[in-house]
Formats: structure tokens, sequence, C-alpha cells
């Protein structure tokens, strides 16, 4: 081995969910379909250059699915409650009268090409971030990143616990409910899916979270510490308060008719603000961590490169709106402008900064032995 060669280890899933909101943050300044789908195409090789071999790592196909799903309902209502946006019509639908009290609203109609390239680019944008989060939930093992949640989160630690591994368990649950029934050798019915699988899988996923969070409560988590009224009122504040900034300030700039004294200050005065309500919180609750993750170059190298791609893509917003806004009124085809593209395309960067990941090499999958290792170490 080279010395140039890196040992496998597992990246900090904190890292994994900054360059994912980053990437998510990117998608959300934009309804260009060709920027969308290029930030689709780099998320997807991050996460099959680095991906692990554990049960809710495999899921990532679910999450493309589900993003699909939601571009076809997108694009189903915008054509059953508002079709018709432009001159264009390409078909019209049985037109349902409404009584009087839903004035402005109707069902039916004519459905005009505007309408359904917003409702395809609007889906798209939502399919988008829903596929950036499921990356980070690929990406981080849900277990490690609550360990490495600051000490001011220990009293909700239970609630936490559900709440980050519904979705991990979800598609473990729903693998292992589609292992079980190839072995019984059951053929699949599409009109009796929900009731064959989708209940199943649900039941067994949020079943599993709670065996979780009950082993947390009985080792502690949830507790509450000595501490003085006034001192708690004073970290509660501050916390929420950084919370009020932070929800302030991310839509401020998410909104671009907002004032720009709301954008960014605000949100760096919203997370200086909670950061020091959770540092002074965590110093109350007397909490060790055995074999914390660490946090290295790598770390630091991914999370700069999702902040680099939310930053470069609001800058190119302000000063080139129309790269990342289409035309719809009239109806142009999308271009693929250099400025947003480069900045996007360097979200691909974790494919090679983030270390390889224990029991895969680099460009080859791992081997069943490791696999099966791997399954049955996830229970």
């Amino acid at each position: 081995m080279s010395r140039s060669a890196r040992l496998p280890r597992a990246l900090h899933p904190g890292a994994w969910w900054l360059w994912a909101l980053g990437m998510a943050a990117a998608a959300s300044r934009t309804t260009n379909p060709l920027l969308l789908l290029l930030i689709v195409a780099v998320v997807s090789q991050v996460v099959a250059a680095r991906r692990t071999d554990a049960p809710w790592a495999l899921g990532f196909k679910t999450y493309l699915y589900l993003g699909l799903a939601v571009i076809v309902i997108r694009v189903v209502f915008r054509m059953l409650l508002d079709g018709q946006f432009g001159a264009h019509v390409l078909f019209t639908l049985p037109e349902v009268p409404l009584p009087a009290a839903a004035m402005g609203i109707r069902l039916g109609g004519p459905v005009s090409a505007e309408g359904l390239f917003a409702a395809l680019c609007d889906g798209l944008r939502l399919a988008t971030l829903l596929i950036c989060v499921g990356a980070a939930n690929v990406l981080a093992n849900p277990k490690r990143l609550l360990k490495a949640m600051p000490d001011a989160l220990h009293e909700i630690g239970v609630a936490v616990t559900v709440a980050l591994t519904m979705a991990p368990q979800l598609i473990e649950s729903g693998q292992r409910v589609r292992r079980a029934r190839r072995l019984r050798a059951e053929e699949s019915r599409r009109f009796r899916v929900f009731r064959e699988i989708a209940i199943p899988v649900m039941t067994d996923a949020l079943d599993r979270s709670l065996l979780l969070a009950a082993a947390m409560d009985s080792r502690g988590y949830g507790r509450r510490a000595d501490v003085p009224v006034g001192a708690r009122v004073a970290t509660g504040g501050l916390l929420l308060a950084g919370l009020m900034g932070i929800c302030i300030g991310t839509y401020s700039l998410l909104d671009g008719s907002a004032p720009g004294y709301l954008g960014g200050p605000l949100l760096v005065a919203g997370t200086t603000v909670g950061w020091i309500g959770v540092m002074v919180s965590g110093r109350r609750v007397p909490r060790t961590r055995y074999r914390p993750d660490p946090w290295r170059v790598e770390e630091w190298s991914v999370t700069v490169v999702g902040l680099t791609v939310a930053a470069l893509m609001v800058v190119v917003g302000s000063v080139t709106p129309s790269a990342l806004l289409p035309s719809i009124d009239p109806l142009q085809w999308p271009t693929l402008a250099s400025g947003p593209t480069l900045a996007i395309l360097l979200g691909v960067l974790p494919a090679w900064l983030a270390p390889p990941v224990e029991g895969r090499s680099v460009g080859r999958a791992s081997s069943p032995l490791h696999r099966r290792a791997a399954l049955e170490a996830a229970g």
C-alpha cells in the first residue's frame, strides 16, 4: 500500500448533513429543470461512491421513487385545479361547477403548456430537496449522528431518536419485509400492496424506533439536571431567540423580495446566539462519549463544499436571476449557464474528498462476506 492511500473510515455524520443541506439550499434557489437534474446527478454520484453496506444505506432508490411521485402529484393537482397559466392550451378537462363560496377556485377546464411546465419545475424542485435529505439519511449513520449531537439536546434525546431513526428504519424494514416475502415465494399483488407491505413496514419501523427510544430512556436519557430556574429560563431564551433568527434569516434568503439586512446578517446572528445557548445549556449535563467521532480535514472539506455551492447559487441568483429562474410566460426552453453549472458541479467533490468507506474499495463494491457481516451487525 502506498503512503498516499487513505485508510477507510466513516465520515462524521454531521459533515454529510451539512453538505446535503448545502445542496438542498442550492436547489431551493432555482426552478431550472436542467440545473435541478444536475443536482440530482451530483448527489447520486456522491451516494454511489461513498455509501456503506448498512441496511439504511441501500435505500437511496426509494427516495428517487418518492421524488418521482412528488412530481406526478404536483402536475396532476395543477391540471385539476389551475391548469391554464398561458395562451398555449394543450387540452381541456371537464369543468366541475363549484358554489359561490368557492369563488376563485376552478376544478377542471383548459390546461396550458405554461401551467404544466410551471408545475413540473415546482415539483422537480421539491423532489430535489427530498433527494438531498435522503442522501444525508443514506450517507450518515443515524445512531452515530445521535451520539455526536450537542449535550444540550440530551434531555430530548428520546424524541430526537425516534425522529432521526424513523426514515432509516423504514428503509430497513421494507428490505426485511421484501426479503421475507421472497423466501416464502409470495407473489406481489398491486391492488393489495398497501395492506400486505406498506402497513407491516410502517408498523415495524415505528416499533424499532420506539424500542431504541425505550432503551435510551432506561439508560438515563431524558433526565433533568438540578439547574436553577433562572439559568434554565436564560438558556431557553437564548435557544428560542437563535431559532427564530435562523428561521427568519433562512426565509429571507429564500425570498428574493425580502430586505437584504434580514437575510445573511440575521442568519449569522441567530446561529451565533443559538450556538451560545447550546454551549451554555450543555454545561449542566455531565455526559461522556465513548470513542467520539473525529472531525478532521475531510469533514471540513465536505462541509466547505456544501456551503460553497449554496453561497455561489445565492450570488448567481442576485447577479443573474434569469439563469436560475427560466421564463414561463413567454414559454422558453431553459438553458445551462456556466456559472450555476460550475457551482453545482463542485458538489461532486466529496466523492473523492471523503475517505473511502470501510468494507468497500474505491470503485468496487464490497464482497458478499462484508455485506452479510454488515447486515448481521445492523441486527
